[in-house]
């Protein structure tokens, strides 16, 4: 794992764990919330990831388009998947998706690769 990627993952868990702590339901629920809408329901897993993927490069989050990457990966997403996913991506959310898909592409070509671990998405629980 690269020195980014492992401080990153520390850095999240810490943080899940910091903010944990506190005597708040609306946090924990919602930490709780995230975890279970990507369980496999009436939609597998494979797709939930995906539709997380496309959610992510509409909101132009590169930490939540890796951490979905790399779920997608893991979940058996191919590469031909995964272009169709970053055209509903672009499409939907419009040139500015760009810069962010280019990082996609980056960051999938060095999973594949075996270069990079999985990073960890800071606003999933």
């Amino acid at each position: 794992m690269s020195d980014k990627l492992a401080e990153f993952t520390a850095f999240r868990q810490r943080m899940n764990e910091r903010i944990l702590a506190e005597d708040n339901q609306v946090v924990r629920r919602f930490f709780a919330l995230d975890t279970q809408t990507y369980k496999a329901g009436a939609l597998d897993v494979k797709t939930k990831e995906m539709l997380g993927l496309v959610a992510s490069m509409v909101l132009r989050c590169d930490d939540c388009i890796s951490y979905h990457v790399a779920q997608c990966k893991d979940a058996g997403v191919q590469r031909d998947e995964f272009f169709e996913v970053f055209s509903v991506g672009l499409v939907v959310g419009g040139s500015i998706v760009i810069p962010h898909l280019r990082r996609a592409v980056d960051f999938l070509d060095k999973l594949e690769a075996g270069e990079s671990a999985a990073p960890e998405c800071a606003d999933h629980a």
